[in-house]
């Protein structure tokens, strides 16, 4: 019996095919039903894959082409940093965080009204109300003195609402101002100016307590509209000389209140309103900070003033008289009071006061004024015109009698 050993190697083996129902393929004639109908089939089929087989091939080709061209100018090397984002409630600003422009009249007022208080007088003949201004945190204030003319009894309310008896300190009617004292210390101050230096339309700010209206200063606002003005108060029983002119409402009760710069420093003290027989006429005066405190100063450490005394009296030059004596402004001595201090120093009448020591006078209140800063004792160069000529002698001051 001979075994059959297999095809050479040389000769091709054929296997017969699997049947239909072992293989994954088919040919369409071993499929059911017509060869058009499996075809047709099979084309449907490829059409709906069509679209997303593109969808996908485009959107493999586009990334490719993203990340080449990242790579190409460096992109891949950045960092992706995530950004916290933490949500606040919105809080409306309060006092503490708003601030105040400096300069501004807000920024005044911030500044200044904690130092300005209204002042309850009650008299022999009434009670009235005025204003004052802390010029030392030990308690003590400037006010007019024709506000505290008749007092009885004084009481302060700071502008926190506080209320506190006062007591007179003393009253100078020449000047209108007076000091009155609280007790304790701590308390806010105004910072004081100087009124020297002031211009014509410059801001000024007025604070004060009109009406005696409670809730605080109120505040006006205006411009420096002339100084060294001359007024005649109370009655005409005083003439105020040197005063500072402001457009700066003040109204009743507001006569003691401060007059500040933009800076919101006090350059002076209101004290009148001009009035006139159809009403108040929209100017106010205020006396000027440095006569204010030298008075004050005086009556704080002596209880009085003592003025210095030169022993004349004059007038302003008018135009005519300016011309024959050949002078720009000046105070024309109209009377030399025998034995007094330029008597004695060989002034006469008819002289006109040009310059003390190194200072202009242009007027007879300009020469008030600058006199007030000399005590008793104090010798002063006047220079002087007489009949064309100028001259200047000593003049050793004295106390007014």
């Amino acid at each position: 019996m001979e075994l059959d050993e297999g095809p050479e190697e040389d000769e091709p083996s054929f296997r017969a095919p699997l049947p239909p129902s072992d293989r994954l393929w088919r040919h369409p004639s071993e499929v059911g039903g017509a060869p058009e109908t499996a075809v047709a089939g099979a084309q449907t089929a490829a059409r709906g894959r069509a679209p997303w087989v593109v969808g996908l091939v485009c959107g493999s080709v586009g990334a490719c082409v993203a990340v080449g061209v990242m790579a190409l100018f460096g992109l891949l090397d950045h960092k992706v940093v995530e950004r916290l984002v933490v949500e606040k409630e919105a809080v409306a600003p309060t006092a503490a965080t708003v601030s105040t422009p400096a300069g501004s009249v807000a920024g005044v007022v911030e500044k200044a009204s904690p130092a300005v208080a209204r002042l309850e007088v009650s008299g022999t003949i009434g009670s009235a109300s005025g204003s004052g201004v802390l010029f030392r945190d030990d308690g003590y204030l400037l006010t007019n003195a024709h506000v505290v003319s008749d007092a009885r009894t004084i009481s302060v309310v700071l502008a926190d609402g506080s209320t506190h008896d006062a007591s007179l300190v003393g009253a100078d009617d020449d000047s209108d101002i007076a000091v009155v004292k609280i007790d304790g210390s701590g308390y806010p101050t105004a910072v004081l100016g100087q009124a020297a230096d002031l211009q014509v339309g410059q801001p000024a700010i007025a604070i004060g307590s009109p009406l005696g209206l409670e809730g605080g200063p109120s505040v006006t606002v205006g411009v420096i509209s002339a100084l060294d003005r001359t007024v005649d108060t109370h009655g005409g029983d005083a003439a105020l000389t040197g005063m500072i002119q402001t457009d700066a409402s003040i109204a009743a009760g507001s006569s003691g209140g401060g007059l500040f710069d933009s800076n919101g420093s006090l350059i002076g003290i209101t004290t009148a309103v001009a009035i006139t027989e159809t009403g108040t006429e929209g100017l106010g005066f205020a006396i000027p900070i440095e006569d204010a405190r030298s008075v004050a100063e005086q009556l704080v450490s002596e209880g009085k003033v003592v003025r210095v005394w030169l022993g004349v009296r004059g007038a302003d030059m008018s135009s005519g008289a300016e011309q024959n004596h050949g002078t720009e402004g000046g105070a024309m001595l109209r009377e030399v009071i025998a034995g007094g201090p330029a008597a004695t120093a060989g002034l006469a009448s008819g002289d006109v006061v040009t310059k003390v020591n190194d200072e202009d006078i242009s007027s007879m209140s300009s020469l008030v004024v600058v006199m007030r800063k000399y005590h008793p004792g104090d010798t002063v160069a006047v220079t002087y015109v007489r009949n064309g000529e100028t001259s200047t002698v000593n003049v050793v001051l004295a106390a007014k009698p």
